[in-house]
């Protein structure tokens, strides 16, 4: 395998060139992760990667935003790759494209040389202080963007722009700021200031920006590319660059109201750093504190998460990004739900759950962003709110739910019913009706996932229900076993032979015409729309390990494998990744105990984030010349399987078992640094774990605290922590050795295992 280190090194350092200037029509260099078989037991593929350059951001995608606003902030502000601002996205339902902007500010320099982007870096992975550099000859444009929100000003969002030389010697340059919008633009002179205002009847201060090295009002001409702001020419030095502040008021404010800020751009930036550093990424009594990159990403998706928030009807509403998914999405919800227990944010986890309740129809069902046959999110629906009573082990809201739970219930036999009636290959198997796949499954198909989410609801509240002695839901109980024989039944039928050799399970069954399509590149790819079979292996646990679904699944991930990722699972079928299934998979490899397919598979998923660390929903294979960018940016499914993931290679619930450092092995341990959990919820109560290395590099200990909940069933470990440590002893608890793992006393809340060299 051949590997080319330039990129590597230099995304290394947190930057990367991008843009078609940027690249000069030469081929994006990259670099790969070397494929190594794990102990001979996971079959070609399995990797095992030197932490100290795994994760460099390798398979980032070249065209990116991020969000720079603040937490539950209204105004989803936004930086494009090359520093560009972007804003007016009308959101979900608004009907427009992930690349719709009717406001786009942009910053460049006279001349006639390109802007080539070396660097786009945040101030630190919870600072979303962001910093680019636009390369020139002989100078450098470097532009700080960031949101303040003083009590005296209202909200604003601010870009120091400043020129500075790339030698010892001084440059005269003449910045200018481009707006393209389809709204009247007019400027003004104000003092020291520039005003840009948008709109005809009623004009808004778009930008303000102090141009007092421009002796006359600076330049504006309306080209079909945007209306263009000329500074002003001036000299730069090393010591002292030309330097602007140009401020965009977010909440309708006039000119008096952010004038003030613009002489004084130190103390603006100094506020928006102090309050970043002043913020906790968790709430209550949780902490985490991870080694490296897994701790760069952890603080960052945490941000990402809130900065996508926002209160609605008083609640506050979990939405997966700021402009196409801006919105509540029950799917994506339930993930954003149970991370954010993870990271201590009960009450509002609490709020978000009865966000999504809120949707439940008069019939019974429950849609929220996704209208059309999306039957999964009842199911879905179902399944957050058994799993945020376990976390929170108060089932006072399920038990004040039941009711909704079981018309719910009614709404899916209905479906199901209606399939009957319907002539289609669903309706004879005595599944839920056609319905929309999503994920990579246009239209409403002959399909499983619907039924799949329906049958994981189905099975946590009636088994919520049981353990609750609550009655009344018998007929739940009695529709759950018969969809899931309907299911498996039909399974049978429509698995079908990979041509490398093993069977598998699609989630389109036999008798979409799609799969008879003359040309067979408009043929289903046959990992398309896998996503619910992951959730089916994990969280859902419809299968044993040995199920021919489970095995068939894991092959067909296996196999499809590509930039260390499953590729062609989503919308993209051709040359194109779904970024955070990847993080679906690497759970399903997990649980299944294939630990390093899980490892490869996650940090694989981290690669495929920006620099800035987050993720676009779809995005090409490096070489393709056919795919394209899908969907929202930050992506906030990814931000939450992202800790979700974390938390898991942890404490892992695996149903009645707890399974503990399930995902630590040689890469993990290599930094010798310490994990620390306090206060995690579990479906068995909140557990506390410190994983640190014993002085001299000698071993490894763990202390381990579990508070007030159900005991596990079994609580395990690995006997070998990674290929070095082998376990010497438990201290505070019983144990026994069962073959590569331990089994801990579960009774035991509080006990000490030590691993040795």
């Amino acid at each position: 395998m051949v590997v080319k280190q330039n990129r590597r090194r230099f995304l290394k350092s947190v930057g990367v060139a991008v843009g078609g200037t940027a690249l000069g029509g030469a081929e994006p260099t990259r670099a790969q992760v070397a494929a190594m078989p794990d102990k001979g037991s996971e079959g070609p593929g399995a990797s095992v990667q030197d932490p100290a350059s795994a994760i460099d951001f390798r398979y980032s995608p070249l065209s990116w935003q991020t969000a720079f606003c603040f937490p539950d902030d209204p105004h989803k502000s936004l930086v494009g790759e090359r520093g560009e601002l972007r804003y007016g996205h009308p959101g979900a339902g608004g009907g427009k494209g992930n690349l719709y902007f009717p406001e786009v500010v942009e910053f460049s320099l006279l001349g006639m040389e390109p802007n080539y982007v070396s660097q786009q870096r945040l101030e630190a992975p919870g600072i979303p202080i962001i910093s680019t550099r636009i390369n020139r000859p002989n100078a450098f444009l470097e532009l700080t963007t960031f949101a303040t929100n003083l009590s005296e000003e209202g909200r604003v969002d601010n870009v120091i722009l400043e020129v500075r030389p790339r030698s010892q010697n001084s440059v005269h340059a003449d910045p200018v700021v481009t707006i393209r919008t389809e709204q009247a633009v007019t400027t003004q002179k104000s003092g020291d200031a520039v005003l840009v205002h948008l709109g005809e009847s009623t004009p808004r201060l778009f930008l303000a920006v102090n141009s007092r090295l421009s002796p006359e009002f600076p330049e504006a001409y309306d080209l079909a590319m945007g209306t263009t702001l000329r500074l002003g020419a001036g000299a730069a030095t090393g010591e002292t660059p030309l330097r602007y502040l140009i401020r965009l008021p977010q909440e309708g404010q006039n000119f008096d109201k952010i004038q003030g800020g613009l002489r004084d751009p130190a103390r603006l930036l100094a506020t928006a750093r102090q309050y970043w550093q002043n913020w906790a990424p968790f709430q209550g009594k949780v902490t985490w504190s991870l080694p490296g990159r897994y701790g760069e990403f952890l603080s960052a998706c945490v941000r990402n998460i809130l900065q996508a928030r926002e209160i609605k009807e008083g609640r506050v509403n979990f939405q997966v990004g700021p402009t196409v998914y801006r919105g509540l999405w029950v799917a994506d919800g339930h993930f954003l739900l149970e991370a954010a227990r993870y990271l201590g944010y009960d009450a509002e986890a609490q709020e978000g759950l009865e966000a999504t309740w809120a949707h439940q129809r008069p019939d019974g069902g429950v849609f929220a962003a996704v209208q059309l046959e999306h039957w999964k999110d009842t199911g879905f629906a179902m399944f957050s709110l058994v799993r945020q009573a376990e976390l929170s082990q108060d089932w006072s809201y399920f038990r004040k739910l039941q009711p909704n739970v079981l018309r719910a219930v009614k709404f899916l036999k209905e479906v199901r019913e209606k399939a009957k009636t319907e002539g289609s290959a669903n309706g004879r198997y005595g599944l839920l009706a056609r319905g929309f796949g999503d994920g990579g499954l246009s239209g409403v198909r002959s399909e499983f996932t619907n039924t799949i989410w329906a049958l994981a609801g189905l099975k946590a509240a009636t088994e919520a229900a049981d353990a609750l002695g609550l009655t009344g839901f018998e007929d739940a109980k009695k529709f759950y076993g018969e969809l899931r024989s309907a299911f498996l039944a039909a399974a049978r039928q429509e698995m079908r032979r990979h041509p490398a050799g093993f069977e598998y399970l699609p989630l389109l069954m036999k008798e979409d015409p799609q799969w008879t399509a003359p040309d067979e590149w408009d043929r289903p790819r046959p990992q398309n729309a896998q996503w619910a079979l992951s959730h089916a292996v994990y969280p859902c646990l419809l299968f044993e390990r040995t199920d021919p679904i489970v095995q068939g699944h894991i092959a067909l991930m296996q196999a499809c494998t590509q930039e260390d990722v499953p590729a062609e699972t989503g919308w993209i079928e051709h040359g194109g990744l779904w970024g955070y299934n990847a993080a679906f998979v690497a759970h399903a490899y997990l649980w299944a105990g294939l630990t390093d397919w899980a490892r490869r598979t996650f940090i694989g998923f981290l690669n495929h984030a920006t620099p800035l660390y987050c993720w676009r929903e779809e995005q090409p294979l490096q070489g393709s010349l056919v795919a394209g960018y899908i969907g929202d940016m930050p992506h906030n499914w990814a931000s939450a399987e992202c800790v979700l993931y974390l938390r898991h290679m942890l404490a892992f619930e695996d149903g009645q078992a707890l399974r503990l450092l399930e995902g630590i092995g040689d890469f993990e341990l290599a930094p010798g640094k310490p994990y620390r959990i306090a206060e995690s919820p579990t479906r068995f109560g909140r557990v506390s774990l410190n994983l640190e290395p014993v002085s001299g590099g000698s071993g490894w200990r763990l202390n381990f605290e579990r508070g007030k909940g159900p005991n596990p069933g079994t609580v395990t470990l690995s006997a070998t922590l990674g290929s070095k440590f082998q376990l010497a002893d438990i201290r505070g608890a019983t144990f026994r050795h069962a073959g590569a793992k331990v089994n801990v006393q579960p009774e035991s809340s509080s006990w000490q295992a030590v691993w040795k060299a």
